[in-house]
């Protein structure tokens, strides 16, 4: 297990997660979500190839419309 902090709380999860992987089990599967680890923005296309390290710390956010 590795803690890696989301969205300003530490969390416990497993290693080796990739990020689309962690969203997953954070039940975050839209589309519409930006991800930050450590100030450095995630391109969507590499979610599938970027793994989640100790200590890391993501904010996450969810894109929402509206008028």
């Amino acid at each position: 297990m590795i803690e890696v902090t989301i969205n300003g709380k530490k969390q416990a999860c497993e290693e080796g997660l990739t990020i689309v992987k962690l969203l997953d089990s954070l039940g975050m599967t839209s589309r519409a979500i930006a991800v930050e680890i450590n100030q450095q923005i995630q391109p969507r296309d590499t979610h599938c190839l970027v793994e989640v390290n100790d200590g890391d710390i993501l904010e996450i956010v969810t894109l929402v419309g509206g008028g």
